[in-house]
């Protein structure tokens, strides 16, 4: 155990918390080196530095401040029902998934069976058997797939080429951080269609998926906030991630951001499912503000994937790694898990997704 906590974790996770400690300035807006990266500095200089701006923008100002008590007396993740809006479809049943598929993904799913000598060499494996999941997932209008084909699009047209070039600061933690992301997935997806144990996080979104009354972008973005909000941060600390690493974490967050694009055409193309008013920003606003009040939504909301969310997610990893900061983490990140499930929800409602 580190006798000196990791300093960027500790500032980050205080400034995230609430009000700010004496001396204690925000991290993320005013690194100079995010100047490097469009898809990410575009976005910030907008964003108001405050302490509380990384939690509030990364959903909705005055709805994070509201939901403040709840993120901090949350139960943790794994104690959580696997639904808590709207009625669920039993696993496997319905004519939104295809039982028959369940033995070829139980094989390519299979974390064990993921093979390399390296952590490039693993993480090239698991895409491809994740890119075979996507299209047998696709080919049969299965619904588990709505998360896969946004996530195979991305992973080949962005993640993968950076991968490869290796242009990090660590590029075997760059490689560790992708993979351990993937495979936190495909152990969920894999214990889904085996009978296995599933995390809450990815039985909310089967549960939505494998019913057919939920909007398919609904069902989509459930995956999304899985793995944005409780799998990043985990793999986040499961790299061992440092203050040295986060220039190349933005890196990583900047080229997914830049090819948003790829995610809202293949869901499209693949399910009929427009995630294109999320992800932009274009719809969301107007209507969150049905939701927490006229104003709130439109001034107030990042997109989903954007860089406050990130870095909220970033602070949450690094806190996982201190044992002073952990617990608190844990429960924060299940407060946020909910709360953007809850959002989510009643943007479905509203008509927003």
């Amino acid at each position: 155990m580190r006798c000196v906590p990791n300093e960027l974790a500790l500032s980050s996770f205080r400034l995230m918390m609430g009000p700010s400690l004496p001396g204690l300035a925000p991290v993320f807006p005013n690194a100079s080196w995010l100047q490097a990266f469009p898809g990410v500095s575009s976005r910030l200089r907008d964003v108001n530095p405050a302490p509380r701006s990384l939690a509030a923008l990364a959903i909705a100002g005055s709805l994070l401040a509201g939901a403040a008590p709840a993120l901090a007396q949350a139960p943790a993740i794994g104690t959580l029902p696997s639904a808590s809006v709207g009625t669920v479809t039993p696993q496997g049943a319905g004519p939104c998934v295809s039982p028959t598929n369940d033995t070829v993904l139980a094989e390519l799913a299979d974390p064990a069976a993921i093979a390399g000598d390296s952590p490039l060499e693993r993480l090239e494996d698991a895409a491809a058997r994740h890119s075979r999941i996507a299209a047998v997932l696709e080919s049969q209008g299965d619904r588990r797939g709505l998360f896969s084909v946004g996530l195979d699009a991305v992973e080949q047209g962005a993640v993968l080429p950076m991968q490869r070039d290796g242009q990090f600061v660590d590029p075997e933690w760059a490689n560790e951080l992708s993979l351990d992301l993937l495979v936190r997935y495909l152990g969920n997806l894999h214990a889904r269609v085996t009978g296995g144990v599933v995390e809450p996080q990815w039985a909310r979104f089967f549960d939505l998926a494998e019913d057919c009354s939920v909007s398919p972008a609904r069902a989509a973005m459930a995956g999304y906030n899985a793995h944005l909000t409780v799998d990043l941060a985990r793999s986040v600390a499961a790299a061992g991630t440092r203050d040295a690493h986060v220039p190349d974490f933005f890196r990583i967050v900047d080229a997914i951001a830049l090819r948003g694009d790829l995610i809202i055409d293949r869901t499209r193309s693949a399910y009929g499912a427009d995630l294109g008013p999320l992800w932009r920003g274009y719809v969301v606003g107007p209507a969150l503000d049905s939701i927490v009040g006229e104003g709130v939504g439109t001034t107030a909301l990042l997109r989903f994937a954007d860089v406050g969310y990130n870095s909220l997610t970033l602070a949450h990893g690094l806190a996982l790694q201190e044992p002073m900061l952990a617990a608190d983490a844990e429960l924060r990140i299940t407060g946020l898990w909910q709360v953007a499930d809850d959002v989510l929800a009643g943007l479905s409602v509203v008509g927003g997704l």
